[in-house]
């Protein structure tokens, strides 16, 4: 694909294809972290389609404080599949050091039909099931992203129904994501021959969002152009 032509976006199989980069890439690089899994969305019954529907989904984890000193670990392991974990409040966690209340966190990326980009979803609960509203979720995230929060609190982060599970999540607004991912796509060395390479989309994407909710990809993931 070439970059001077491109508009930034994926299709619904591209997507795909990036997503199943994103997982290996962050395996391969991030071995003693959780994985980020891959999660089939429910087929229409009698509807063959030859699309491939789902999201990517990050548990069990827990990130500890909000400064630039975060740290990963495992939470634990799951058995049941995800669509009966998701009654489940302890998926994923955030923990700040300086509070002793527990927040649990669970992360989605989903593709949008109609902005043909990623969306970061999430979700946050009190230790005892209750849901964080807005105004806690503002608190457990980085400083430079409570900033922003405060300036446009409802084009940053906007609350709606999980296209998947039908249930209020909130996600980062995807306006504007086709128009810097042209720009870090056109700076990348990984384009030095003028391509789009679909399978490092989401890595680019990432390296970016990731940082908005206080998960970063390691250095090594960025530079590892490997295919």
């Amino acid at each position: 694909m070439d970059v001077s032509s491109w508009d930034g976006t994926l299709s619904l199989n591209d997507f795909s294809i990036a997503a199943s980069a994103f997982v290996e890439k962050w395996k391969k690089t991030n071995s003693a972290f959780p994985p980020w899994l891959w999660v089939d969305g429910p087929k229409p019954p009698f509807i063959a389609s030859q699309q491939v529907e789902g999201f990517l989904s990050l548990e069990n984890i827990c990130l500890f404080g909000s400064s630039e000193d975060n740290e990963v670990s495992t939470a634990g392991e799951e058995e049941a599949g995800f669509f009966e974990r998701e009654e489940a409040i302890d998926d994923a966690t955030l923990e700040r050091r300086d509070n002793n209340e527990v927040h649990y966190y669970d992360f989605h990326i989903i593709y949008s039909a109609s902005y043909r980009v990623p969306v970061l979803y999430f979700r946050g609960y009190c230790s005892n099931g209750q849901p964080l509203q807005l105004n806690k979720i503002e608190q457990d995230l980085p400083a430079c992203s409570a900033n922003v929060l405060l300036q446009s609190k409802w084009t940053f982060i906007t609350q709606e129904e999980h296209p998947y599970l039908n249930r209020p999540w909130y996600k980062l607004h995807p306006c504007g994501t086709n128009e810097w991912m042209k720009l870090l796509f056109r700076g990348e060395a990984a384009t030095a021959k003028n391509r789009v390479l679909i399978e490092l989309y989401l890595v680019s994407w990432f390296s970016v969002v990731g940082q908005v909710i206080g998960l970063k990809v390691p250095i090594e993931m960025v530079n590892d152009h490997t295919v």
